[in-house]
This record gives structure tokens, C-alpha cells and sequence, in this order.
């Protein structure tokens, strides 16, 4: 659904693939927050860390890509909070942790810095 390359975003302007990176964690927030408030063993949990999880394995596998253009070390350090983020969503699958509070914040400051 909100699936795309690097190759095809980078094919537009800078404004537009951020706009485009912006409305897929928007639209991660909005259900991470529905499963926040019905808990980790609701089925809007289980929608949440599948979202999250895919969002991010796109996003993690794009930066990675040696035609990223981002900064090396801006590229390592959204990386690293991928992982932490898909990590986090396992932990909670696993009932390890108990909130998406944690996966919220971050991926609200992770949108806010594409504005």
C-alpha cells in the first residue's frame, strides 16, 4: 500500500517524496494510536505491529541503499531507530512490553523532522 522504492522517489522532487514518507507515518500513527488505546492483544494491535513492522522494513531497506542520497551518518542513525522500532513492535507481539507508546513518540518525532 504505501510500498516504494528509492529509485521511485527519488524521481521526484524532494518535497513531494517526503510528503509521500509523511502521509505513510501519518497513517502508521493513526492506527498505532488505535491499537494504544485497545490494547496489545486487539486486533487493531496485531494491524498496528503488521503496519509498523512493513512500514519500516521499506523504509530501513531504502536507507540502506548505497543510491541513498541522505548523509551516511543520518542514513546509520534512521537505521538504527528502524530496527529499534521493528524490535519494539516484536516485543509487543511477544508480550514483552505492553504500550505502543515508546513506537509512537518516535515515529512522531521521525514525521515531525520531514515537515
Amino acid at each position: 500500500m504505501y510500498q516504494f522504492s528509492y529509485a521511485e522517489v527519488s524521481q521526484e522532487s524532494g518535497s513531494s517524496a517526503r510528503e509521500r514518507e509523511r502521509q505513510a507515518l501519518d497513517h502508521t500513527l493513526d492506527i498505532l494510536t488505535r491499537a494504544e488505546r485497545n490494547g496489545p492483544k486487539s486486533h487493531q494491535a496485531v494491524e498496528a505491529i503488521y503496519v509498523t513492522r512493513s512500514l519500516w522494513a521499506i523504509l530501513v531497506e531504502d536507507l540502506a541503499s548505497p543510491d541513498n542520497a541522505l548523509p551516511e551518518e543520518l542514513r546509520a542513525g534512521l537505521i538504527s531507530i528502524g530496527l529499534w522500532v521493528m524490535r519494539e513492535a516484536e516485543a509487543i507481539r511477544l508480550g514483552k512490553v505492553h504500550s505502543f507508546q515508546g513506537i509512537i513518540d518516535v515515529t512522531t518525532m521521525i514525521r515531525d523532522g520531514l515537515e
